[in-house]
């Protein structure tokens, strides 16, 4: 495993910050690339003061981005004629209307849960969601995501033992509190229709 992370560190110091933007592009698109494998050498490089920690961090949050972005574009030109062949009207329109009004905390929330921040792009670019509102809640949420890796680098990344367990105990940590960003959005949102 040494043998990999050494690798990651030599390759994305050699790349530089475009490597850090290539590689977290096709970690926010579609392909299955983890961004640990990215930004937590990313941040080990900046320890060791061969990058610098804030455009280490902008460059991630700045890959993600367009990553997410290319997603949205492709839902948004392909994703209804294609889910039209799946599945009735009746349920895209329901879908889409979904979105455009729970659109916001799908997308930060998403950005932040493995396995799903890939893919919450699809159906924000479905639904054709607000541009500057999904730039903000996509780069909001993947900017945590992205600091937290960098810094966990940053600051230990010379011991890999650490690194695994403390990302375990982020990773549990981040799902508990979306899981409660969640129940306190649908609590306040079903206040709000009660008092209309």
């Amino acid at each position: 495993m040494q043998e990999i992370v050494n690798f990651l560190v030599d390759t994305i110091g050699a790349m530089g910050y475009f490597g850090i933007f290539a590689l977290m592009f096709l970690e926010s698109s579609f392909f299955p690339f983890p961004s640990e494998v990215v930004m937590i050498p990313a941040g080990y490089l900046a320890f060791k003061g061969n990058m610098n920690l804030a455009l280490v961090i902008a460059t991630g949050i700045l890959g993600s981005l367009a990553g997410a972005w290319f997603n949205y574009i492709l839902a948004s030109k392909f994703g209804r004629a294609l889910l039209l062949k799946l599945m009735n009207k009746e349920k895209v329109d329901k879908l889409e209307n979904f979105f455009e009004h729970h659109g916001h905390i799908s997308t930060f929330t998403g950005r932040l849960i493995p396995g799903i921040r890939q893919y919450i792009s699809f159906p924000a670019g479905l639904a054709n969601m607000n541009p500057l509102k999904f730039s903000f809640y996509t780069a909001f949420g993947a900017g945590i995501w992205v600091i937290v890796l960098t810094l966990l680098g940053y600051f230990l990344g010379a011991n890999e033992d650490l690194i695994h367990k403390y990302l375990k105990e982020i990773t549990v940590i981040t799902l508990i509190l979306v899981t409660m960003l969640i129940i306190f959005y649908i609590w306040r949102h079903k206040k709000t229709k009660k008092l209309i």
